[in-house]
């Protein structure tokens, strides 16, 4: 039987994974991995792991994240890549109400409708070429973001959203029978609460998910709210 490690093997991804340029933002990624095991375990918050450091630039926690979520996703897909195929999803969808075009403004400027696995390869082949670009996503300290930085971004996660959509609606039973519905609910509530604290995604957009999410933020709010009902008790027990 696959186990969680075996289906979300790092080693098998769908494109290269990407590396940090630069020790700090080497050591930013890793505060954020760490950050989001705590509160996966119990001993963190979520909303508190995704918040922009006290004394750190916008644009460059975006960044940071952003590279991370593309090799999240990219080790996700790789997972299921093989499930995920142009019979099995003739179109980029997430049910049946809600299909995918794609279109990137260059190569493909009239938006198309396209596999599954071909939305999913152009998408990230897209991502990658932006990430390179030293135009959009600086690698040195002298240079400067764009200033529209913010609303490139948005397209990214706009289009990061829709993976993780087609993955819910698609091949979660698959995800499930493989044991790794854990580490995919921890990615995506991961995903959410960061869009949700920049503002990167707008809320219509994520409506073909939106039970889940709320589901997952009303355990959170009942979690948090326990877990400040104790400490109150704690208190008055204290006091008497």
């Amino acid at each position: 039987t696959w186990d969680t490690m075996n289906f979300f093997n790092r080693n098998k991804t769908y494109r290269p994974q990407k590396s940090h340029k630069g020790s700090h933002n080497d050591a930013l990624s890793q505060q954020i991995k760490q950050t989001v095991n705590l509160s996966t375990l119990g001993s963190g918050s979520m909303a508190e792991a995704v918040k922009l450091p006290q004394g750190e630039n916008l644009n460059e926690w975006l960044s940071v994240n952003t590279l991370d979520f593309f090799n999240e996703i990219n080790m996700l897909y790789g997972a299921l890549e093989q499930f995920c195929t142009k019979d099995a999803c003739t179109i980029m969808s997430a049910g049946d109400k809600v299909h995918y075009l794609w279109a990137d403004g260059v190569k493909v400027k009239t938006p198309k409708e396209c596999s599954a696995p071909e939305y999913v390869e152009l998408l990230m082949s897209w991502v990658e070429s932006q990430l390179n670009d030293e135009s959009i996503f600086p690698t040195k300290l002298e240079s400067p973001y764009p200033k529209n930085f913010k609303d490139l971004v948005k397209v990214i996660y706009k289009r990061f959203f829709r993976v993780f959509a087609h993955v819910y609606h698609a091949h979660f039973e698959k995800v499930q029978n493989m044991g790794a519905a854990a580490h995919l609910n921890t990615c995506f509530k991961h995903f959410i609460y960061f869009v949700q604290e920049f503002k990167l995604v707008d809320s219509k957009e994520m409506e073909p998910c939106k039970a889940l999410i709320e589901s997952m933020l009303d355990k959170d709010a009942k979690k948090r709210y326990q877990e400040e009902k104790s400490s109150e008790d704690d208190e008055t027990v204290k006091r008497k």
